[in-house]
């Protein structure tokens, strides 16, 4: 086993420590990448916070880094020692289904390994993520970074930006689309870049009147105030694509009546149960749909149309030691728009 340090929940509390950990010999088609940037997501506040002292698997979040590979094993021929790479939250997958040979690993029947808190599917270990020094990652999972990009920023791409490109890339965004992104976090923000870069006519609907500066920095046309009865009955049917990133529950109602006909609201933010009334989809012949993450050849896709682009996260760079403060100021919502830890402090 390999040696290495990073930040782990321990079982007792949900407060990150500092903790020696191990990851597996390199297999021979595995990188060892030591982790420079890992960003800090929902999804890791969530894990985190679903353990409350109860977990019974350790838990080491952290599923969007970029990092320089330090070794290979003897069968990876793409890349070499040196190389900057980015890693998102799929580590494999069984590569035979239908999904994994279309290039949908993310939609995979066996289910994708996740980069933590997932099943090794070799050695049924759990998964420890990227908030440590070292990840051991199977090569077909890794990504190379293009140049240009800065690390620390594109971090994200591999969760947050991979997660909306999937559902613009897919619905045929481009040149003459009226898109709308509700909600403008970590996921809303890089989806108002990447639609504005494909040439789509982009607002933003949000609670904050406050945001209207950030939204022209951005590049998106307009902002439609959702607590403000008018302007939501000015904008109804207005959008081809509603892209709602909106990460708490909510009735998707006011956001299906923005959506023009045969118009497609993507719920992306939200992962749980919803209730939608049917008249607001026969209305108009709207669709509801969903996504999450991408296969490997989105993924490249993305990175290589960022790069292009300048595309990158927004961010607030914080030391590693600080990971907590950063959940809790994710937890209230205190971030414009996505936290990323500097492991450099790991060693």
């Amino acid at each position: 086993m390999r040696n290495t340090v990073g930040w782990q929940v321990e079982r007792s509390s949900t407060t990150l420590r500092r903790t020696p950990l191990e990851r597996r010999d390199l297999r021979p088609d595995d990188l060892a990448v030591r982790v420079d940037y890992c960003g800090v997501c929902h999804t890791d506040l969530h894990a985190v916070s679903a353990r409350d002292g109860e977990g019974s698997r350790p838990l080491v979040p952290g599923h969007e880094f970029t990092g320089v590979v330090t070794e290979t094993g003897p069968a990876v021929t793409h890349f070499t020692v040196g190389d900057q790479v980015a890693v998102g939250n799929i580590v494999d997958s069984c590569g035979e289904c239908a999904m994994c040979r279309a290039g949908q690993e993310n939609f995979c029947h066996a289910f994708p390994t996740l980069t933590y808190d997932g099943v090794d599917r070799h050695d049924g270990s759990t998964t420890l993520g990227g908030y440590s020094r070292e990840y051991v990652v199977r090569d077909r999972f890794a990504y190379p970074l293009p140049a240009g990009l800065d690390p620390a920023a594109a971090a994200p791409l591999l969760c947050a930006g991979i997660t909306v490109w999937e559902p613009l890339h897919a619905l045929g965004v481009g040149p003459g689309t009226r898109v709308a992104v509700a909600g403008l976090g970590g996921l809303g923000h890089l989806a108002v870049k990447i639609a504005v870069a494909l040439g789509a006519d982009t607002s933003v609907v949000s609670r904050s009147p406050d945001k209207a500066n950030d939204v022209r920095r951005l590049g998106a046309h307009g902002l439609i105030v959702s607590t403000d009865p008018e302007q939501m009955a000015d904008a109804r049917d207005r959008f081809d694509v509603v892209i709602d990133t909106i990460s708490a529950p909510h009735d998707l109602g006011p956001y299906l009546r923005l959506v023009a006909m045969d118009g497609t609201l993507s719920h992306l933010g939200h992962l749980g149960s919803i209730t939608v009334e049917t008249t607001d989809l026969l209305v108009g012949r709207k669709r509801l749909s969903s996504a999450g993450s991408g296969g490997r050849l989105a993924t490249a896709t993305m990175l290589d149309f960022c790069a292009r682009h300048g595309i990158t996260a927004d961010i607030e760079l914080f030391p590693s030691a600080r990971v907590n403060e950063a959940l809790d100021r994710l937890r209230r919502n205190d971030v414009r728009y996505r936290f990323v830890l500097d492991m450099s402090d790991l060693g």
